[in-house]
């Protein structure tokens, strides 16, 4: 017997749909953090809300920032990379011995450092999906090459007397009072150009697929593996665009840079919400993670607080960040 009225069998479709099209916390989480360090310095100090100060907290997170954007393409692919701080220092030793010592032209220099770093991402790549190694070993021990031939081929020199090309993206444009950076707005705009590739295009979302569940991504046909090592590859390149940001940034090739930025970076992804279990995430949540390493740091600066206590309270955030994760993924 045909029911006669079919409507009845429907749920109706606005209940609860406030509530789902609600952001979740892991979305709110790190734009509200952000906020209230912000209220809560601006009470602080007078120079913290101006202008030029927040221009020099972008330009003090441009590198990291820049980082963190391969960074969090990996971790959306549940994988995570340990090595991309000394890949970048080895990419800015090749750009700048290449300018300054070899005397290859400028921009030749520059490809050259990130044609390295891309190179690395591949290899990282291909360890991974090829030979079945884990990202955390894979990457720990990319960790240690890069490393040693950052230092060998740098001979632990640092690089100075750089042409103008490379340091380009540390110079600044006026809006009103306040001096942007070139590299802010290069990091701006590679934030905007990955978070559409991301979210308007089927290898963005076959990325969030493989992080969610790579079987069951499989057997829908996406090229799994084909997928991760594109993501390694792409990261590899972001981090020679890096590379270039702490060149123009610093004004010198230093070996001894990057040894830290990989926990730095990693830091970042998880302050602004993604899973470390990978498939979710957002990107500007990384830059808003970014952001707010940068405004406690700055904002401590400011206060006269000693960088142990900076440390400190990064560490107490990431904890706070990962376990907001997992109890949401409890309540999942």
């Amino acid at each position: 017997m045909t029911n006669p009225n079919p409507k009845s069998l429907t749920v109706p479709p606005q209940r609860g749909s406030l509530r789902e099209r609600l952001p979740s916390l892991t979305v709110l989480g790190p734009l509200l953090a952000l906020i209230l360090a912000s209220a809560f310095f601006a009470t602080q100090s007078d120079r913290f809300l101006t202008g030029q100060n927040f221009s020099l907290i972008l330009q003090q997170v441009m590198v990291v920032g820049v980082l963190a954007i391969g960074q969090t393409l990996i971790i959306l692919t549940a994988g995570i990379d340990l090595s991309n701080g000394v890949i970048m220092a080895l990419g800015s030793m090749v750009m700048t011995k290449f300018a300054v010592e070899a005397g290859v032209n400028p921009y030749l220099a520059v490809l050259c450092g990130l044609l390295t770093t891309t190179f690395f991402g591949l290899l990282n790549g291909l360890l991974i999906t090829r030979i079945k190694l884990p990202p955390f070993i894979v990457t720990l021990g990319m960790y240690n090459i890069a490393f040693a031939l950052t230092q060998l081929y740098s001979n632990a020199q640092t690089v100075t007397g750089l042409p103008a090309p490379l340091t380009f993206f540390g110079n600044t444009f006026r809006v009103g009072n306040t001096a942007i950076s070139y590299g802010t707005v290069l990091m701006l705009a590679l934030y905007f150009v990955t978070w559409f590739v991301l979210t308007h295009t089927a290898p963005g979302r076959h990325v969030y697929a493989v992080g969610n569940n790579p079987e069951a991504a499989r057997l829908t046909g996406i090229p799994t593996q084909r997928v991760l090592l594109l993501v390694y590859t792409i990261a590899g390149l972001i981090y020679g665009i890096a590379a270039l940001l702490l060149v123009s940034r610093t004004g010198v090739g230093d070996p001894n840079a990057g040894q830290t930025e990989n926990l730095e970076s990693i830091t970042a992804v998880v302050l602004g919400g993604t899973s470390l279990f990978g498939g979710r995430g957002m990107l500007f949540g990384t830059l808003l993670g970014a952001l707010i390493v940068g405004v406690f740091r700055n904002g401590l600066t400011l206060m006269g607080v000693s960088s142990v206590y900076q440390i400190l309270i990064t560490g107490i955030l990431v904890i706070l960040a990962v376990a907001t994760d997992q109890l949401s993924r409890r309540k999942a």
